[in-house]
């Protein structure tokens, strides 16, 4: 009986074996037996041509020049200003503290104590008198502390211990020219500004960019109290702080004014 010519010998030279379901190579497209079914296993020239193929497809990417950052980006992001290479995390001259980054100088600071100065050169007041008004000024928000406490409005949930009491002048134009208030002495004067503007239904602008802002303003200097500012940062410090039953001033300010005018007229 005549064998039967089925399957193919495979075409590694060390093994010729006839496989009766032989594999194709994908590669070469060679025949070969179960154990030289692979690539690897055959030395499949395909393999070599893969190898050698340049890395132009891989992608580059790039370091962040930031001291103990690994971070790395696709894209170069470059600081225009020292030149360096960083992640998108460290591209602003302050996160990656660059040398050639300018200090904006404090303008704002400068021009705030230049005025103190022109008022007190004004007003003629000497170290020696500043303290006396201070003290006088203390002593009668004691005496008003004590009227205000009957009269003023505010949160009556607030803890006495944490309540700080002011006459508060409200805006030229007013029917009430002034009225006693009570606050907490944590909040800041951004919260204080919107609740006695509530408490004297004042229109209250302060959430709007290009309208008459709201300002807490201190009855000596006339200074625009900062928003984010503590009421208690004002009420203890030691140079011209504000008193407990003394007086405040809340008045419309444009938004590049720092203080307000003629303090004396809310006085009168």
């Amino acid at each position: 009986m005549a064998e039967l010519d089925v399957g193919q010998h495979c075409q590694v030279e060390h093994c010729r074996q006839r496989d009766f379901l032989p594999f194709v190579c994908d590669g070469c497209s060679g025949i070969f037996c179960l154990e030289h079914r692979s690539r690897e296993s055959h030395s499949c020239p395909e393999i070599t041509v893969i190898s050698e193929r340049p890395k132009a497809d891989k992608h580059i990417s790039y370091p962040c020049s930031f001291k103990d950052c690994a971070e790395r980006e696709l894209v170069p992001v470059i600081c225009p200003h020292c030149e360096k290479n960083f992640c998108l995390r460290h591209r602003h001259q302050t996160d990656h503290e660059c040398k050639k980054l300018e200090i904006p100088k404090p303008h704002m600071a400068a021009t705030q104590k230049l005025v103190r100065d022109i008022i007190a050169s004004k007003t003629g007041m000497t170290a020696s008198k500043r303290r006396k008004g201070a003290k006088n000024s203390e002593t009668a928000a004691k005496v008003a502390l004590m009227k205000l406490k009957l009269h003023a409005d505010g949160d009556k949930s607030l803890p006495q211990a944490e309540r700080v009491y002011f006459q508060v002048f409200l805006p030229k134009g007013n029917k009430e020219k002034s009225k006693p208030m009570f606050f907490c002495h944590r909040w800041s004067i951004g919260k204080v500004i919107d609740f006695a503007a509530s408490l004297a239904s004042l229109k209250n602008d302060n959430n709007k960019l290009t309208a008459k802002k709201l300002r807490l303003c201190h009855i000596s200097s006339g200074e625009a109290l900062p928003l984010d500012h503590t009421l208690e940062t004002w009420t203890t410090k030691e140079d011209c702080p504000l008193y407990n039953g003394g007086s405040i001033i809340l008045e419309y300010l444009n938004n590049e004014e720092q203080f307000l005018k003629n303090v004396d007229s809310y006085l009168e």
